[in-house]
């Protein structure tokens, strides 16, 4: 049986992947793109998004993914709403790379990675325990559940000032849980959170435990990690914002990442390790993290594989 030899094959669909799409095609490189489990990505768990430029109403996450696959699929973009499970790369320039969705076998000249990051937990027992029961990593998904509710959030970085401050305007009062004794995030969100009235930072302080009747969160068991002293702060939810793990599973072994998992890219381009295999987004990047960057290296990596693809010819 004949091979089907796709010139550029996307794994994953947030803004970096539709962008990739979008420049793709318009290269006429006919890409065809594999969703995963969450379809446009991160951002379909974000309400309002207010700085991403061109919508100066703002528009919601779930809005403004639409929008752009409907865009890379007015190019003719092939959209597939498939998983890809395995992947095995060419480290030859020119050859053809293997990717896995289950059973099916996909063949690809180039291959753009922008299978973004997920949420990380703190690993306790009682996280999985009150899971869909008042703990949570996305105030913009489940704040709307505990209106008028007490919550904790545990953090000390830009998400978790931002899952604060958002849930103040929902909830009777936040309390930020910081392990140590200064915040991580940038010095406007750090603002925003003081000038917050129903937030309280407790610095030194983490989550040891949850307790609570029918696995619903009743209590938050925390700790001062500087007196080893105990205690318990009631509350209706907990969310938890302590940064992304990259979705870079499947590339263990077949692309070079650094300690935490991102795919390294080469400086100033997308390109990783293997010719021919490229990474764009939340995938590669742990510092910026927003959608117009992640859309922006959307652009170069589809930029870099229709110039690979060029100089193959």
């Amino acid at each position: 049986m004949e091979q089907n030899i796709l010139d550029c094959v996307i794994v994953g669909s947030g803004p970096s992947g539709f962008t990739a799409a979008i420049y793709a095609a318009r290269a006429d490189l006919k890409p065809e793109l594999y969703t995963g489990l969450e379809p446009g990505g991160q951002l379909t768990t974000t309400t309002e998004v207010d700085n991403f430029p061109g919508y100066p109403a703002g528009i919601t996450g779930p809005e403004m993914m639409m929008d752009l696959q409907k865009q890379a699929e007015r190019f003719d973009t092939k959209v597939h709403y498939e998983l890809i499970t395995k992947a095995e790369f060419s480290g030859e320039i020119g050859g053809i790379h293997k990717l896995y969705a289950g059973n099916k076998e996909i063949f690809a000249k180039s291959v753009i990675i922008s299978t973004g990051a997920t949420a990380k937990y703190l690993g306790l027992e009682d996280e999985k325990k009150y899971a869909g029961g008042g703990v949570s990593a996305c105030a913009t998904c489940d704040g709307f559940f505990y209106k008028g509710k007490d919550v904790v959030v545990v953090g000390a970085g830009d998400t978790a000032a931002e899952e604060a401050t958002y849930l103040a305007k929902l909830c009777k009062k936040v309390t930020m849980l910081v392990r140590k004794d200064v915040f991580r995030a940038s010095k406007a969100m750090i603002h925003r959170v003081n000038n917050t009235p129903n937030i309280e930072v407790k610095f030194n302080h983490e989550l040891i435990g949850i307790e609570g009747e029918n696995n619903l969160v009743e209590k938050a068991v925390i700790i001062n990690n500087q007196t080893q002293e105990k205690s318990t702060v009631d509350v209706d939810g907990i969310f938890i914002a302590i940064g992304h793990k990259p979705n870079t599973d499947i590339f263990v072994g077949q692309v070079n990442l650094d300690e935490n998992g991102y795919i390294l890219t080469e400086k100033g381009s997308s390109r990783t390790n293997i010719p021919g295999v490229f990474a764009a987004g939340d995938v590669q990047d742990h510092i910026y993290r927003q959608a117009i960057t992640a859309a922006g290296s959307g652009c170069m990596a589809a930029m870099d594989a229709e110039k690979y693809l060029a100089e193959l010819d």
